[in-house]
């Protein structure tokens, strides 16, 4: 299931199309912030994941 840069290209001008040039920013921002905080998310969930597991060797 590779994409390729045609495929890229249009699904970039429907974008373009359907939201206009001056939406495109808004939503890219808010993409980006998305990811982000879906990141920070995991990140939380690894960190207590590890301090749970060190807290089970300790009682070992």
């Amino acid at each position: 299931m590779g994409i390729g840069f045609q495929e890229i290209l249009v699904i970039a001008l429907i974008i373009l199309l359907l939201f206009g040039g001056k939406k495109i920013p808004e939503l890219m921002r808010g993409l980006g912030k998305g990811v982000k905080s879906f990141k920070e998310g995991m990140n939380e969930v690894t960190d207590i994941t590890k301090d749970g597991e060190k807290d089970e060797k300790k009682d070992e």
